[in-house]
């Protein structure tokens, strides 16, 4: 099983790490970061990750996960990434995104009409890409599955290994990793979070496009 996460310049590290540390425990997986151009790339906040393989070595990957992050803003134009990921779709057993990786499937054309999520300080871009936006955490539409903001990678990618290769399966690599998560705040939706924190990050987001919504 060929599971293919593609990395670019300023992604969120999460976005693709949580998802990889679930999918590459699925039986028979194969993950690899691919890229326009092999070579590191830097996160939004610096880290280097490694394309080992350019994005024509894998022109058909069973499984596609794309991660967002600051910057996906520079990919919502035409670009290789775009055009490979409209390219592979139609093939794909899964087609999967975490955060603003959305954007650039809508970018693509493959949310046209179809519902699906971001992080919320993306959603209005998600519609005017095409896409019928949900604040959910984990929306699916048939072979496409999209998470909300960062963290919720983790629950696309449990749900993805639930489809992918059962329940059980699923359950062991939640408990492998022990995903029990227990916040200190019940602050990770606007639906939870005080009413003057989402308005103290919604101006921030404001004055600096890009600099929250990831």
């Amino acid at each position: 099983m060929d599971i293919a996460i593609p990395l670019f310049d300023r992604l969120t590290a999460l976005d693709a790490i949580g998802p990889y540390e679930v999918l590459s425990r699925l039986p028979g997986a194969r993950v690899r970061f691919v890229a326009v151009t092999p070579g590191t790339y830097r996160t939004d906040k610096n880290l280097g990750l490694v394309a080992d393989e350019s994005l024509d070595a894998v022109p058909a990957p069973d499984i596609v996960m794309v991660p967002g992050g600051m910057g996906t803003r520079a990919l919502l134009t035409p670009n290789p990434l775009v055009d490979w990921l409209r390219r592979v779709h139609p093939t794909t057993r899964w087609t999967t995104s975490v955060c603003t990786g959305s954007l650039l499937l809508g970018a693509a054309g493959i949310l046209e009409g179809v519902p699906a999520t971001t992080h919320w300080l993306a959603l209005d871009t998600l519609a005017r890409l095409g896409a019928k936006p949900v604040e959910q955490r984990v929306v699916e539409h048939g072979k496409i599955i999209t998470a909300a903001g960062v963290s919720a990678g983790l629950d696309m990618a449990l749900t993805l290994a639930a489809r992918v290769a059962g329940d059980e399966v699923a359950q062991s690599i939640q408990l492998s990793i022990e995903y029990d998560p227990h916040p200190p705040f019940d602050s990770g939706s606007t639906r939870t979070a005080p009413a003057h924190v989402v308005a103290q990050l919604r101006s921030r987001a404001a004055q600096a496009p890009g600099a929250v919504a990831r």
